[in-house]
């Protein structure tokens, strides 16, 4: 049947999308108004959209629906995700965890390394990911344990110094481990001799 007057039709609500209205997704068009998560029905944008087939969702439902499973995969490094999405209408696999994933990694190496790699905190002695990751004095710290051993002052790469594997803002460094005397941290008399 001819398309008379108009344009495309709208990959949500089947009615003709004009020109000025369109937004275009994976060669379909739709409504300004219809672009649409399919699950939780939130608005979307070119930056914001994952499309699935003929199907539109937003970053966080596509992966709730189509991403990774399991233990370490979810909104942040280490994160134990339970939301089935079931409260947005997503149907994800129904029954144990376990007997969805198959019993040996598909890529043994690529596994491995990634359970190998992870770097070690030197304060805490947790694993620092790389959304958490700063470095100083050569190792990896989380953003919390980037502190002053002494006073506890958060650290920038402007006011850190490091001795012997441990991290010390400059004041501090410089009153326990700078020179002393005149005019040097703190001591402001010079013991006399008699």
């Amino acid at each position: 049947m001819p398309n008379w007057g108009g344009g495309a039709k709208c990959g949500a609500c089947e009615k003709t999308v004009y020109h000025a209205e369109e937004i275009q997704c994976n060669g379909r068009s739709f409504h300004k108004t219809c672009f649409l998560c399919m699950a939780c029905r939130k608005a979307l944008d070119s930056t914001t959209v994952a499309a699935h087939e003929s199907e539109i969702y937003c970053k966080t439902c596509y992966g709730r629906k189509y991403g990774p499973k399991g233990i370490g995969f979810g909104q942040g490094a280490g994160c134990l995700s339970t939301d089935t999405g079931d409260h947005l209408g997503l149907n994800l696999q129904q029954g144990s965890p376990k007997s969805a994933r198959p019993s040996t990694p598909t890529n043994p190496s690529k596994f491995a390394k990634m359970m190998v790699d992870v770097d070690k905190c030197p304060r805490c002695g947790k694993s620092v990911y790389a959304a958490e990751k700063i470095m100083g004095g050569g190792k990896p710290w989380h953003k919390t344990c980037f502190r002053c051993a002494i006073c506890g002052k958060s650290l920038e790469s402007t006011n850190v110094t490091d001795k012997d594997g441990e991290l010390y803002c400059k004041v501090c460094y410089a009153k326990n481990f700078g020179p002393k005397g005149i005019g040097f941290g703190g001591f402001t008399q010079v013991e006399k001799k008699e």
